[in-house]
């Protein structure tokens, strides 16, 4: 396992969540991970990917409605040659953000490396994350990556940006843990994805006789009928607050922390994760470190039998 930090926060600020990376490590997330995998599956620090000073950038594009455009494509390149390099050496990438639009280009790289447009995604989180950029209170990317993957909403992106990001099998995608369905009712024209891919909202998780992890595996189920590889993605606001009050853009409900352990701990006992993403903490509104703690405790439970990564192709692509 690489460990690659992407200090990157798509409203383009340099602290927040850009800031996580950096205080995760020195928390003691190294060091956490390599005792919970032990000789299982060796863990380096792949350090963080370079985005440059255009990931300050908080100007907000007329054309495309993002906030930090230039920033968004120099994190979408970094994340894909880096991502495809830890692949392409026989290690599974473990990225920590940043926000939610390090993905796009986390699984371009996945699909350079392997050779396959087919990765499937299990998308954890308590947001859809679909947003048509302009329709986006906020402009962030983040708002709109997952939607950017199912080929949605990308007309006025420029080319250089467009060209980078995959478009993935919508029946290849699982959404777990949603929980803005009435902020998305709302908004006249915004459809919610649950018209589109499997989606299970938070209060569909926590209810009923199947508990998360059983959620999780008919999720891999589903994906993995289409796709034998996939990608976990954590936002960790799907956490409720009461578990993490360290993200940007709190909402009422979500899942505890062991909910969330079942969720991955299930999900990484099935085969064929080729990557993973953890995103959305952000220290500046955690002051005494609990959230990192609580973080690191949760990482460490990540540590189960997952099967061999899956071996790179002979050249790069």
């Amino acid at each position: 396992m690489r460990m690659i930090g992407a200090p990157f926060s798509s409203a383009g600020r340099p602290d927040h969540e850009a800031s996580a990376p950096k205080a995760l490590r020195d928390a003691g997330l190294v060091e956490r991970l390599r005792a919970a995998f032990g000789h299982d599956e060796p863990v380096t620090d792949g350090g963080d990917v370079v985005v440059g000073t255009s990931a300050a950038d908080s100007h907000r594009d007329g054309s495309s409605g993002l906030l930090s455009l230039p920033g968004l494509e120099a994190v979408t390149a970094a994340m894909r040659s880096a991502v495809a390099e830890a692949l392409l050496d026989g290690d599974r990438p473990l990225v920590f953000g940043g926000d939610c639009a390090i993905l796009p280009g986390c699984l371009r790289g996945a699909q350079d490396a392997l050779g396959d447009d087919q990765v499937g995604l299990l998308f954890i989180d308590g947001h859809e994350d679909a947003w048509p950029p302009h329709e986006s209170d906020t402009g962030e990317a983040a708002d709109s990556e997952l939607g950017f993957l199912l080929g949605r909403h990308r007309e006025h992106l420029p080319p250089s940006l467009e060209s980078q990001l995959p478009v993935l099998d919508e029946s290849a995608v699982v959404a777990l843990g949603p929980r803005d369905g009435d902020e998305i009712e709302g908004a006249d024209g915004v459809p919610s994805l649950a018209e589109r891919i499997r989606l299970v909202t938070a209060r569909q998780l926590t209810a009923g006789e199947d508990g998360a992890a059983e959620h999780a595996r008919k999720a891999l189920a589903h994906i993995r009928a289409r796709a034998a590889r996939w990608w976990l993605h954590i936002d960790l606001d799907v956490l409720s607050s009461d578990a993490l009050d360290a993200v940007s853009y709190p909402q009422p409900g979500g899942l505890d922390w062991n909910q969330l352990s079942e969720l991955a701990v299930a999900a990484l006992s099935e085969p064929g994760c080729v990557g993973i993403t953890v995103c959305v903490y952000d220290p500046d509104r955690d002051p005494d470190g609990t959230g990192a703690r609580r973080i690191l405790d949760w990482a460490g439970s990540l540590a189960r039998p997952t099967g061999p990564c899956p071996e790179p192709p002979s050249g790069r692509t």
